[in-house]
């Protein structure tokens, strides 16, 4: 038997500590507490659309963290909710040609690692230049868009799968899990919650397949000291959620 399913029935945190230590094949507690960790999206979608380059990353607010950004594209082909992105968090990337001298220098001493530099060490760049004029609207773009969330493992793991504070907020999905997760899911007691894991349990031709710590696209932010905890991702390589413990380079704004 698992060791989380002990773990899987209870208050709502509790069914979720238990679901997510299913998932993880370990105990939440067995992570480093100090650590942060962070929900990326990623995956063709959000890039085919043109949604990483859309001025609404760049609104003062959003930089900030004062008010997310918000994406009109249900992604899980309902009505709601819609995704909502933490901008001051996300990490943004500058061509490495074509950037006006001046904007350069200042990109330099605000950058965490090269041309990536998190929105909350961006936002004092825009006023003294201006991100939607020509010589600059084309040269960024949000490479790693991160979802709002405390910087818990707990945390990161519940806005990877679409999950709320509360019971209420579990989404009426009708898909199987794969064979494997179906198994594993049992000590899950909640019927509800059951049906709205196994969506992100799949084999990938409807909902999403969890790939634990495999990735498509190869190692995320790894030289940056980032490493990968848990990975979702769309069988068409639409959608991703990846759960990463950040490096030290991402933990805070950064300072020359």
């Amino acid at each position: 038997m698992n060791s989380a399913s002990a773990n899987a029935s209870g208050s709502w945190p509790e069914q979720l500590t238990g679901a997510f230590e299913i998932l993880l094949d370990r105990p939440l507690a067995s992570f480093d507490a100090d650590a942060v960790y962070a929900t990326f999206f990623g995956g063709e979608l959000i890039n085919e659309l043109g949604f990483t380059r859309d001025a609404a990353w760049l609104a003062p607010a959003a930089l900030s963290g004062a008010e997310p950004v918000v994406w009109a594209c249900p992604i899980f082909d309902l009505e709601e909710p819609l995704p909502e992105f933490d901008a001051s968090r996300s990490v943004f990337e500058f061509d490495k040609a074509g950037l006006p001298p001046e904007f350069e220098t200042d990109l330099a001493a605000a950058s965490f690692t090269g041309r990536l530099v998190l929105g909350a060490d961006l936002a004092p760049l825009l006023a003294r230049h201006d991100l939607t004029a020509t010589d600059l609207g084309a040269t960024w773009t949000v490479c790693y868009p991160r979802l709002p969330s405390d910087g818990t493992l707990f945390d990161a793991m519940r806005v990877a799968t679409a999950l709320g504070t509360g019971p209420e907020t579990l989404l009426p999905f009708e898909v199987d899990a794969a064979e494997e997760w179906r198994e594993k899911l049992a000590a899950v007691t909640s019927p509800e919650l059951f049906a709205h894991l196994s969506f992100f349990c799949t084999e990938g031709e409807e909902g999403l397949m969890y790939l634990g710590t495999e990735r498509t696209g190869g190692d995320l932010l790894a030289a940056e000291g980032c490493t990968l905890i848990a990975n979702w991702e769309e069988g068409q390589s639409q959608v991703e959620f990846a759960v990463v413990q950040l490096g030290e380079l991402m933990t805070g704004p950064h300072r020359t």
